[in-house]
């Protein structure tokens, strides 16, 4: 889409590149977990097994170096969607100093602010507030309206103060932002029902005074038409836009945890709703990809992960005594 065009873009060439964040992304996961139980990973590991969907339909609708996007934890098919080689999440993981964070931030917290691509923060909550900066900032240079805001977090994250202080400026200044809940119904071991008073976050959404947008965070076809929807209403000066989608974390906090918290009675309903599963399926059924095509992209994008952790591997490590410690020197994809 070129910069600046507020047309909706082309929704089968959206959802086949989406399908592909998601494959890749769950490819990727797969082989960090095993090297983290394999004790190659230093620091924690965060899956997105459950919110690949919601990630990967929301990345796909922006423009690197142009949009800003926010992603959290569990966003990895965010950040490919948005353009990110899948050789600079291995880096960070894998303490390469080649990588975005040259080997001293690593794992999720990676990015390259120059191109809108922002590393989460904490506390929780804060990215909503730097990426509305990176919105006024755009205001100020005359670039509003086109260009958005996307920032990702979990349900427990708008219990926060910094949540509420950033949604609450969001609304009040019109910002074209789009702010991602996703509800995997746990924050960490905590359960919706300890964690909020109101009948559903999209509550919460409507008393800021956002334009709400609910959604099955399992349902490949619904979240790209609701992106869509929300994306483009940014674009064109509709104010901030709040998607609300509810899914399961298919896998603990992070590999550290077992989940034995949620009942096995909904994760074996959420296993028959699994992202990868669905997005197939519905792609199968739009006549938009044939079981050759998945079957080829599978082992494509397995090859991709090994070759690019095997790549990690072989590279060196930072050396505090010749680095000049700054992370987030800009340099193009």
């Amino acid at each position: 889409m070129a910069h600046g065009d507020t047309t909706l873009p082309d929704l089968q060439a959206s959802a086949l590149k989406a399908y592909q964040a998601i494959l890749l992304a769950r490819a990727f996961d797969t082989k960090i977990s095993s090297l983290y139980k394999a004790g190659k990973i230093t620091g924690g590991v965060y899956l997105g097994r459950g919110h690949e969907a919601i990630a990967a339909c929301g990345g796909v609708f922006l423009t690197a170096g142009y949009d800003v996007i926010a992603p959290f934890i569990r966003e990895q098919a965010a950040r490919v969607a948005w353009g990110e080689p899948i050789i600079e999440a291995a880096r960070a993981y894998l303490g390469s100093a080649l990588g975005y964070m040259k080997g001293r931030d690593g794992n999720v917290h990676r990015g390259l602010p120059a191109e809108g691509y922002m590393a989460p923060i904490r506390h929780l909550g804060s990215s909503v507030a730097f990426v509305n900066g990176c919105l006024f900032a755009k205001r100020l240079d005359g670039k509003l309206p086109g260009p958005v805001g996307m920032v990702f977090c979990g349900d427990g994250t708008t219990s926060t103060g910094a949540f509420h202080e950033a949604a609450n400026m969001a609304k009040v200044e019109q910002l074209p932002l789009v702010l991602v809940v996703t509800n995997n119904q746990f924050a960490y071991s905590t359960p919706n029902v300890r964690e909020f008073g109101t009948a559903s976050l999209a509550d919460r959404g409507r008393g800021y005074g956002f334009a709400v947008h609910e959604v099955d965070g399992t349902d490949f076809m619904a979240l790209l038409e609701t992106f869509r929807k929300a994306v483009g209403s940014a674009r064109i000066g509709d104010g901030p836009q709040w998607v609300l989608a509810k899914t399961l974390r298919m896998c603990g906090h992070g590999e550290h945890d077992d989940a034995s918290y949620i009942p096995k009675e909904l994760k074996e309903e959420y296993e028959k709703k699994d992202p990868v599963s669905v997005a197939e399926r519905q792609l199968l059924e739009a006549g938009w990809l044939t079981p050759e095509e998945a079957a080829d992209l599978k082992r494509q994008y397995a090859d991709e992960v090994q070759l690019a952790v095997a790549t990690a591997q072989r590279e060196p490590e930072p050396d505090p005594f010749r680095e000049d410690w700054n992370a987030t020197v800009w340099r193009p994809y």
